[in-house]
């Protein structure tokens, strides 16, 4: 499960590939009966962008993903001119296409020319907007396959094809607006790049305290609390911790502590990533709480638990109008009594900011391994 985002970016693109082929196949196929009519060069035309987009697309999103290259947006001198010249030079290629079908110079043109889009479009967006650009190629796979099946008259294709576009165009606005963010804002603000405004851990943390505990005091908070809402993030999927934390839950339940799960509409590197993972511990779905039904609750909670998540918690998304990612909905949990944060170092989230939570009085920091130190955690509520 931690290498499933990279896994779903993967077959996204391998998917686009599939129906970019698909359009070239049939485009030569016609070709070498003497014949293109107009309605093929037009979704020939479409595929090839869509596919190519999405395959080179997607195998940029697995090299950040998979650390393969940086997850920082990388972005060439002029990039937003450099894309503008492709497109148009696309456009005319399309367009002498469609003047001369047989003109197989200008279909292998435009076929390389959306290639290359695709790795200039995903390049300059950040690791931390990832959970945005899986959704986005997820729906290029679709809108890919959807073509496909027009070049090649299948109607289960185009409608199959279709449903996946949508839905995944849905998914995309939903994760959009969990950052308070535009599509175009998140593909071409090269955001998750050097922090502004927020600083980064390294410059902050020398001028600030934080309080920090162990296992045993992490315990005694969480076993004699009334209520705990667990935060998960993504250190929680690497650490694979996530049967480790239903554990946790259990033993403060046989304790009659109120349990809740809270998730973040882009907490972890694709949609869904912190549900998915729960629910492969058995965790019940009727434990998990969405962002704004769970806000209201923190007032009321005794101890919030931040177990590998960063910045969806950072409580300068409301009141630092310099930060990167001021106007963010996030998880209030500074507003819970007390909260402890299992983290393995004070280094920044995918957004490369120092996270002003970790410093606050009523914050206390759980260093180590997400699995280890709830595994810790476990063993000592079990003795209280």
């Amino acid at each position: 499960m931690t290498a499933m985002p990279q896994m779903v970016g993967l077959l996204n693109g391998l998917g686009g590939a599939a129906s970019a082929l698909v359009a070239i196949a049939e485009f030569y196929r016609l070709l070498g009966e003497g014949t293109v009519p107009l309605s093929a060069v037009s979704t020939a035309i479409l595929g090839s962008l869509i596919g190519g987009v999405t395959f080179t697309g997607s195998a940029i999103a697995f090299a950040k993903l998979q650390g393969l290259i940086t997850g920082k947006p990388v972005s060439l001198p002029g990039q937003q001119i450099i894309n503008i010249i492709l497109f148009v030079c696309f456009i005319v290629g399309s367009g002498l296409l469609l003047i001369n079908p047989l003109n197989t110079t200008a279909f292998l043109g435009i076929t390389a020319i959306a290639l290359v889009l695709g790795l200039f479009l995903v390049l300059p967006i950040g690791g931390g907007d990832m959970p945005v650009v899986i959704s986005l190629l997820n729906s290029l796979s679709g809108l890919a396959a959807s073509a496909a099946g027009f070049v090649v008259m299948n109607n289960v294709l185009i409608i199959a094809g279709a449903l996946v576009g949508a839905s995944g165009l849905i998914l995309t606005e939903i994760m959009c607006k969990g950052m308070n963010r535009s599509l175009p804002n998140v593909l071409f603000s090269a955001f998750g790049g050097a922090a502004t405004g927020g600083g980064s851990a390294a410059a902050d943390a020398g001028d600030k305290s934080i309080h920090q505990i162990d296992a045993e005091e992490g315990a005694m908070m969480l076993g004699y609390a009334r209520s705990v809402v667990i935060v998960p993030g993504y250190g929680m999927a690497v650490a694979q911790a996530q049967h480790s934390v239903r554990e946790l839950a259990d033993q403060l339940t046989k304790k009659g502590v109120d349990v809740k799960y809270a998730i973040h509409p882009v907490a972890g590197r694709m949609p869904g990533h912190m549900n998915v993972l729960l629910a492969e511990a058995n965790v019940s779905y009727s434990q998990l709480h969405d962002m704004d039904d769970i806000n209201p609750e923190f007032e009321r909670t005794d101890v919030a638990l931040v177990i590998g998540a960063n910045d969806v918690v950072n409580p300068d998304a409301k009141t630092d109008p310099g930060s990167p990612i001021y106007g963010m909905p996030i998880l209030e949990v500074d507003k819970a009594k007390n909260t402890i944060v299992i983290k393995r170092s004070m280094q920044p989230g995918y957004a490369g900011i120092d996270n002003n939570l970790f410093y606050r009085d009523k914050t206390m920091m759980y260093f180590g391994s997400a699995k280890e130190a709830v595994a810790q955690l476990v063993s000592e509520i079990k003795q209280l």
